[in-house]
């Protein structure tokens, strides 16, 4: 009894692992919206690695491209508590990443997560469809390793039109219950997903992304 107890309990954490760490091409960049991606330039999927997955940033100026939003659909959220997000810059000091909506802003990459359904227009019940992390977990890009981590019923996450989920807390819930997309957006701080590029050679590395 208790030898299957702990074969239950190490074939749940297997399965769990293998949820929160979906591969290269589980992952999508995008946005795409009505058949048009609006991440420029660059590839559908990023490039699986040995411990995650890449991409380049497009490089020199708004017309050589931008990324906006690398995303993928995990399942319901319910019951989880945090998301996690370790990775890595690969460039040369010195290297700037141009918000290309706002390219006198710092380029900056934090979460997002998406419910099914939403039109994108904002409007109505879908002001409510798309949430991105509390301004606190926002990362400037930057040469060198970063972390992120955020908790799930933190009041703080805003609204696509920048209202704090404690204003409504059960549209964040329903979202949470119906997800279509979590993942990483690339943008500026008021502008989070508007899209970046480099002024260099740089790589992005996911190095460890996990849903507790």
């Amino acid at each position: 009894m208790k030898r299957t107890l702990i074969a239950s309990v190490l074939a749940l954490s297997a399965a769990v692992v293998t949820a929160a760490a979906p591969t290269a091409s589980e992952w999508e960049i995008g946005p795409i919206i009505r058949g048009k991606n609006y991440s420029v330039g660059m590839p559908l999927a990023p490039k699986p690695e040995r411990d995650g997955w890449s991409f380049d940033f497009p490089v020199g100026s708004k017309a050589a491209g931008h990324v906006h939003y690398v995303t993928f659909r995990p399942g319901s959220l319910v019951g989880k508590s945090r998301i996690v997000v370790r990775y890595r810059i690969d460039a040369k000091p010195g290297t700037r990443f141009v918000p290309q909506a706002n390219p006198d802003r710092v380029g900056t990459v934090s979460l997002y997560l998406q419910r099914r359904g939403d039109s994108w227009n904002a409007k109505g019940r879908y002001q409510y469809y798309r949430w991105y992390a509390p301004s606190a977990t926002v990362r400037e890009l930057a040469p060198g390793v970063g972390e992120i981590s955020v908790a799930l019923d933190d009041p703080q996450w805003i609204s696509v039109l920048g209202q704090p989920s404690a204003n409504n807390p059960g549209a964040m819930q329903d979202a949470l219950a119906d997800i279509e997309r979590i993942g990483l957006v690339f943008g500026s701080s008021n502008a989070r997903g508007h899209g970046v590029y480099a002024t260099a050679p740089s790589t992005f590395v996911m190095t460890g992304f996990r849903v507790d």
